[in-house]
């Protein structure tokens, strides 16, 4: 169990950033599900539910986001500092094949 923790305003406005990205690739079918992108990133997804329904959960990592900008062309300055664009350039849906 995750201990309630007090975070900063900009660590509340980047968790907020990384699931409106997120349910915006899961929308766009860009990724499959929040489980699929879960496991695929080694993310606890009861972790990941907890902290969507409670911000002041403990349980955010930056790991969490990182793979939104690496495999998913989502912009680091949108998701840091929500300057830009959410997308830098077009999205790398993940390959089926």
């Amino acid at each position: 169990m995750s201990r309630r923790r007090v975070y900063r305003e900009e660590t509340l406005a980047v968790m907020e950033r990384f699931f409106k990205a997120l349910y915006v690739l899961v929308e766009t079918k860009a990724i499959r599900g929040i489980n699929p992108y879960c496991e695929e990133y080694g993310i606890d997804s009861r972790h990941l539910y907890a902290q969507k329904n409670d911000f002041n959960k403990g349980f955010f990592e930056i790991q969490w986001i990182l793979p939104l900008i690496q495999n998913y062309g989502v912009s680091s300055d949108w998701l840091l500092f929500g300057k830009g664009e959410m997308f830098k350039r077009k999205r790398i849906a993940k390959s089926t094949e």
